[in-house]
């Protein structure tokens, strides 16, 4: 069955709002692991059990796999890992509501990555809903008294750029190239770059069954596999400012989770922040239809005059 580019467009922004679902379950998931495993030895197993796991799933497809597949996924894996690695290392240093904030920035970063290397302005509104979103993060994520910047914030900064870079890189190498071996190949090399930090850094603590490796699995399957492999497929078709945007609904699944499962308190300063998030949202989604529409408008209006 054919589809309009329009279709896949929305079709792409649908798919990634239940990564951004995913990934804001993922919290509580992360956070229950990290009670079994320390972190590059838990980066070690998601991304190793997953990059296994697509291995066999995909293996005809890697099987033809080039130098060029092989560039793009070490690319895009170095920069995915080089943003988990100095977000874990800002969190020792920094709140987590302040990291979850600052990571945010990203929205941000990417349009103006994505001005910088391709030349091409992404458009007011892109930089509008960039601006709004952010509003709506801090309010969701960061409590009085927490807009001071140390070490850890600025390691957070720098993982906003990598994660930015991340986005941006999916979307250049996505057009061309095989979706599931890009997610297969950048999965790998997150799980490369982390066994040596984890053999070097941390100590392995064994496995003890029980909630964490429950947890460990749905990271696997839901926060790696699937989001991976959907996100590098939804790329083909919508920018990485819509991308951006739209991941950020992260935190607002988080946010919830994080009530639901954890019993956190749910303000209405951070009830204020998720309609933000989501105005922001809109703006991205229905904005620029909405402003042909006023456009146009306007030009039938002077003809008319």
């Amino acid at each position: 069955m054919h589809l309009s580019p329009k279709l896949k467009t929305i079709l792409a922004d649908i798919s990634l709002v239940f990564v951004a679902l995913f990934w804001g379950l993922g919290f509580v998931a992360m956070k229950d692991a990290l009670d079994t495993f320390p972190t590059f030895w838990l980066l070690a197993l998601r991304f190793g059990s997953a990059a296994l796991i697509m291995g066999l799933l995909f293996r005809r497809r890697l099987a033809a796999v080039s130098k060029e597949d092989l560039r793009a996924g070490a690319i895009i894996g170095v920069f995915l890992f080089l943003g988990f690695a100095t977000q874990t290392l800002g969190l020792n240093y920094t709140t987590p509501g302040k990291q979850a904030f600052l990571t945010a920035t990203y929205v941000v970063i990417v349009p103006l990555l994505s001005w910088g290397l391709r030349r091409i302005f992404p458009g007011i509104l892109s930089f509008l809903a960039s601006f709004v979103c952010l509003v709506g993060m801090g309010m969701l994520t960061l409590q009085e008294g927490a807009l001071s910047i140390g070490k850890g914030d600025l390691l957070t900064l720098v993982c906003a750029f990598f994660f930015a870079c991340h986005l941006i890189a999916i979307e250049h190498f996505a057009a061309k190239k095989d979706p599931m071996v890009l997610a297969a190949l950048q999965i790998l090399m997150v799980c490369l770059l982390s066994l040596p930090a984890a053999l070097v850094f941390e100590t392995w603590p064994g496995f003890q069954g029980g909630s964490g490796l429950r947890s460990i699995a749905y990271t696997v399957i839901f926060c790696t596999i699937v989001a991976f492999a959907v996100q590098n497929t939804a790329q083909k078709f919508t920018p990485s400012t819509h991308t951006a945007i739209l991941l950020s609904l992260e935190s607002v699944f988080g946010a919830f989770a994080g009530i639901y499962f954890l019993g956190e308190i749910f303000s209405p300063r951070m009830a204020a922040g998720c309609a933000l998030i989501f105005v922001a949202v809109l703006l991205t989604e229905a904005g620029p239809s909405l402003l042909r529409s006023v456009t146009l408008r306007a030009e039938a209006a002077r003809e008319k005059a």
